[in-house]
Formats: structure tokens, C-alpha cells, sequence
């Protein structure tokens, strides 16, 4: 089975029993508009659930590297494996991390190697960008952090083979998305506290209204048939948002390691949100493509 080749926070690993029960079983397409870590997709993709699969996110840098992991691996590997001869042999691996993140980081081969590189090397497997679009998270604390998980990135390439990757807003599913198909969406988490705010993931950032835009977009979808399951946190505004428009608000408890304050940490409550009504197979059965 393949696995997130990137740490992410928010990813959705802990989580995964419960979306595995909430998503169907066959699914003609399905798609993930914040991909993240892509662990559901990883999932599914393992057992078989998807005849297709379209993975997207507003992050150009973020799809670049799945793009370059997916057609040429063996490149993205040779990079890697010398980042990480480099790393532990230098004197001082913090400015070598410092010199890496001065990189703007480029749509290329080697801007996906510096991206994963970054992301296992920085604090708590952050992507957090300046209001300049500059990768600005702090070098974390690792001994031997694994760099270049060649295993790893060969699988991860094999279950991308055939996936289509696309650089978009989440709200071009509504135009793609048809009776059949499956949407997750784990958009930047609505923050409950201020010190839980990593929403910005993109220069733009992702504020109430791109809340409540992802929420209106779910509630065509599932008119139009699509089943919809989001994550979120467990902030009340979300439920009265999604009840309001029809949706099931379960709330889950997941273990998170990735809060600025200690005491946020562990079991949290947090959304699963649902379509209430699925489409019967019969309906399933009479889409053509």
C-alpha cells in the first residue's frame, strides 16, 4: 500500500477509519480538492473504491511535486538523496535548510525535491507562505530526519500513475463532479482558537468566506448526486452552516500533534461533515461517461 510521501499538517491519517466508513464503496471518480498529504486517496486507492481519480489544490508548488513524483520518480529521488548527503554532513544543517527555503520554490524537478526536502526538515511538517508567496516556516528539530524515502516515493508514483493532478481552486469540482462520484474535501480548518490559525497555505490565505463558498459549492454537488464528506474543525458557525443547508454534523475526536500551544494538543473534537441522502446504485448505474 502506498502512503503520503509528505508530512502535512492537518493530514488526515488518524482520521482515516472514519472517512473510509463515510465514503462509498464504488466510486466512478473521485476527487480531492485540498489534497494535503493525499492519506485518503492513498486509502482508497489501495482498495480499489475509484475507477478514477482527480486530485487538486489551489497550491501550484504542492501539485508540482505530486506531478514530478508521479513521471520521474528516479529524478525526484537522486535530488533528494543529495539533499540528504548534504544535510547531515554540513557543519551547521540549519543554515543548509535556511539556504534551501531562500529558494523561491519553481513548478520544476527540482522545485518538487526542494519542496519535500522543506517539508521534512521543517517545523512539524508545516507549508506556510508570506503574504509574498515565500515558503517562511522555521527549521524544526530532527536527528536524522529521512529526507529521501525511496520506497516510499516509488509507490506513491505507481498509485499516481493514472490520477490526473490539476492546480485549481476547489470549486472547479462543481463543473466535473457528476451522479457516481465521490468529492472529499478538507479544506484549511476554520480556526477555534488563535492559536491554532495555520490557514495559510496559500498567499491568499482562507478566511469565513472561503468557508462558506466550499459550503455552498458541497450543497450543489450533492443536489447534482455527488456524495460530499468535508473535515473541518468543530467550530459551532460550521454547524450551523452545513446543517442549514442539509448536510449530517458528526463530531469525531482525532489525535493531533500540531497545535503552538502544548495544551492543544491530543484528542480534539473535530467535524465530519456528510451528505445526508446517497444515490442508489440503480441511479449509479444509468450515468454514462
Amino acid at each position: 500500500m502506498a502512503k503520503p510521501f509528505l508530512k502535512w499538517a492537518g493530514g488526515k491519517t488518524a482520521l482515516l477509519p472514519e472517512l473510509l466508513k463515510a465514503a462509498p464503496e464504488q466510486i466512478e471518480t473521485y476527487y480531492e480538492p485540498f489534497l494535503g498529504g493525499g492519506a485518503l486517496f492513498f486509502a482508497l486507492q489501495a482498495e480499489g473504491r475509484f475507477k478514477r481519480a482527480v486530485l487538486s489544490d489551489s497550491n501550484e508548488e504542492l501539485i508540482n511535486a505530486y506531478i514530478q513524483v508521479r513521471d520521474n520518480v528516479e529524478d525526484v529521488i537522486d535530488v533528494l538523496a543529495t539533499h540528504e548527503r548534504k544535510y547531515r554532513r554540513a557543519r551547521d544543517p540549519e543554515a543548509y535548510y535556511y539556504r534551501i527555503r531562500g529558494k523561491r520554490l519553481t513548478c520544476d524537478l527540482g522545485g518538487a525535491a526542494n519542496l519535500i526536502f522543506l517539508n521534512k526538515t521543517c517545523y512539524n511538517g508545516l507549508f506556510r507562505v508570506n503574504s509574498n508567496g515565500r515558503f517562511n516556516v522555521p527549521h524544526g528539530t530532527y536527528d536524522n530526519p529521512t529526507i529521501c524515502d525511496a520506497a516510499t516515493l516509488r509507490k506513491s508514483s505507481l498509485a499516481l500513475a493514472e490520477v490526473e493532478l490539476v492546480a485549481a481552486d476547489f470549486s472547479f469540482t462543481r463543473s466535473r463532479a457528476i451522479l457516481g462520484d465521490f468529492v472529499y474535501a478538507d479544506p484549511p480548518y476554520l480556526p477555534i482558537s488563535s492559536s491554532s490559525n495555520f490557514t495559510s497555505y496559500t498567499s491568499g490565505g482562507f478566511g469565513f468566506g472561503g468557508q462558506r463558498r466550499l459550503a455552498r459549492i458541497a450543497h450543489v454537488l450533492q443536489h447534482q448526486g455527488v456524495e460530499v464528506v468535508v473535515s473541518n474543525s468543530s467550530h459551532h458557525l460550521l454547524r450551523t452552516l452545513y446543517e442549514g443547508l442539509g448536510f449530517r454534523v458528526q463530531e469525531v475526536e482525532v489525535h493531533r500533534a500540531i497545535n503552538s500551544d502544548p495544551d492543544g494538543r491530543g484528542r480534539i473534537p473535530e467535524f465530519l461533515i456528510r451528505s445526508r441522502v446517497r444515490p442508489n446504485a440503480n441511479r449509479r448505474a444509468s450515468v454514462s461517461r
